[in-house]
């Protein structure tokens, strides 16, 4: 099968054509870590360049997001069951006090289709739970989100929390949100920042290789 289908598929955001396509292709025998690699992890690469340059904006971006997750909850299990090799582990929440996921929902679907695997805190994430997830998960990155600038200042008492609990050098910290800038990210200590869901996957990509 060609997977170039499910990839233009995910890329256009039809969810019922990327399950069928990623039915047909695990009937034909293909294996779930190839279809992810070729079909899917192609596509939102495709998807994150589109949305950087500006060419496709969130809404569009769902779209394919819905899709590759349709295909994702097909090869999940399987991809467990051949052993496939994860990229890495990426744990990420939002902030206490913020309750907005929208963004972390698509970076948590970017990071996945860059082959990671992903532990989602969800929102409104007490300090604590960020601190307790590096020993319960041990997350080559841990990714902190917030959309409101008076949530922001949770970012640094997370990596602040993180340093006192004697579990800075155990991980990498990647900051992303409306209002973060790279700037802000230095400021608080982060290693990296990811001004969208395509840039935060090549950020955690780069902060992976880098630790190795």
């Amino acid at each position: 099968m060609d997977l170039q289908q499910l990839s233009n598929a995910v890329v256009a955001g039809n969810a019922p054509q990327a399950k069928a396509l990623t039915e047909a292709a695990l009937a034909e025998g293909v294996p779930a870590g190839t279809i992810v690699n070729d079909g899917l992890i192609a596509a939102m690469g495709v998807v994150g360049e589109r949305f950087g340059c500006g060419e496709i904006y969130v809404p569009e971006m769902l779209l394919s997001a819905r899709a590759m997750q349709m295909a994702l909850a097909l090869l999940e299990p399987l991809m467990t069951e051949a052993d496939v090799v994860s990229r890495g582990t990426v744990v990420i929440g939002t902030v206490k006090g913020d309750v907005h996921d929208i963004g972390k929902n698509i970076v948590t679907i970017m990071l996945k289709g860059s082959g990671f695997t992903v532990h989602d805190l969800g929102v409104d994430v007490p300090t604590e739970r960020f601190v307790e997830a590096i020993p319960e998960f041990r997350p080559d990155v841990i990714g902190i989100s917030a959309l409101l600038t008076t949530t922001m200042p949770g970012m640094k008492t997370v990596i602040e929390a993180i340093e006192n609990a004697g579990l800075r050098d155990q991980v990498k910290v990647m900051v992303g949100g409306a209002p973060v800038t790279e700037m802000y990210a230095r400021s608080v200590g982060a290693d990296g920042y990811g001004r969208d869901a395509g840039e935060a996957a090549e950020q955690a990509k780069r902060l992976v290789r880098a630790s190795e």
